[in-house]
């Protein structure tokens, strides 16, 4: 029994006929005939009863159609999910960022579908690393773009390296620090902080290099997951906002906000991860989301 068996009787149960049948599915009516009788030879019955010149189903045949109905129109709604699939700029993608990824991909991402994908559905999450790695494995995640240093290699991930992004200290323009040539690490210390949570790695970075008071727990005075929020905050007020530099890659060129030119200079930087589930067949859109991905996300 296959799909085709089924749509031919439905349509021999629709127009009452062979020959109308035939023409409406743009067959020969002894193809449809040998398409029924292969039918009732799989169902090991008969569906149809031939009366002269009628044909009438059988109570199996009744049946059936009434089942058969369903099951072609999910088939047929599968096919065109899966033809959706195959097409760029259609299809789903459902991902989760951190506060960095998040910050240079949300808007950028959100734009292009809109604009140019009006088919495409996109679903961002944000949130713990640990949250989104539980959901990418529940499958309710496609993917992921987070702080490599915080996603523990696994056997049922896949882990691609997105290379490093500059990080630095950025204020208003109108900052007692803006037009300064140099700034010291104590400079910074007379004035709100406001980060992300840093790794690790991040926290022993900036201690090696500007002794424990760079340590955050004592440095940073605002900790927000939301990097436009703590952007936003800084170019109100004098806090200074520590983290990748190309998150206020708008305020930087519109002048309104401004890179500190500390010394020694911050050897600290982002490193980003794209995570998927290993094994996972992938779908199209999600090679070309894999593409945007590493086309805006850089310094």
């Amino acid at each position: 029994m296959n799909i085709k068996h089924l749509e031919h009787l439905l349509a021999l149960a629709d127009t009452g006929s062979f020959s109308r049948a035939a023409e409406k599915l743009f067959i020969t009516q002894s193809a449809l005939s040998r398409s029924i009788q292969s039918l009732e030879s799989d169902l090991g019955a008969k569906v149809l009863d031939r009366i002269g010149k009628r044909n009438e189903l059988t109570p199996l045949g009744l049946d059936v159609v009434t089942r058969a109905r369903h099951i072609v129109r999910d088939a047929a709604e599968l096919r065109h999910s899966a033809q959706l699939l195959q097409q760029e700029g259609q299809g789903s993608v459902s991902v989760g960022m951190g506060s960095g990824p998040g910050a240079l991909l949300m808007t950028p991402l959100m734009c292009v579908a809109a604009g140019h994908y009006p088919g495409m559905k996109v679903s961002i999450t944000r949130g713990p690393t640990e949250l989104q790695l539980q959901q990418l494995r529940s499958r309710h995640l496609d993917a992921m773009v987070v702080d490599i240093r915080r996603v523990t290699p696994a056997t049922d991930l896949n882990i691609e390296s997105l290379g490093k992004i500059r990080a630095g200290f950025i204020v208003n323009a109108t900052h007692p620090l803006a037009a300064r040539r140099s700034v010291s690490f104590q400079d910074i210390t007379q004035y709100p902080v406001a980060s992300t949570p840093l790794s690790d790695e991040v926290v022993r970075q900036l201690v090696d290099q500007y002794g424990v008071r760079a340590n955050p727990s004592a440095m940073v005075t605002l900790m927000c997951e939301d990097v436009a929020s703590m952007l936003a905050t800084v170019a109100q007020t004098q806090a200074i906002y520590l983290g990748v530099v190309a998150a206020a890659r708008a305020g930087l060129q519109d002048g309104a906000l401004v890179e500190l030119p500390i010394k020694p200079t911050l050897k600290a930087a982002a490193r980003f991860a794209y995570v998927t589930l290993a094994g996972r067949t992938e779908a199209p859109v999600m090679g070309w989301f894999r593409g945007f991905v590493r086309e805006h996300l850089h310094d």
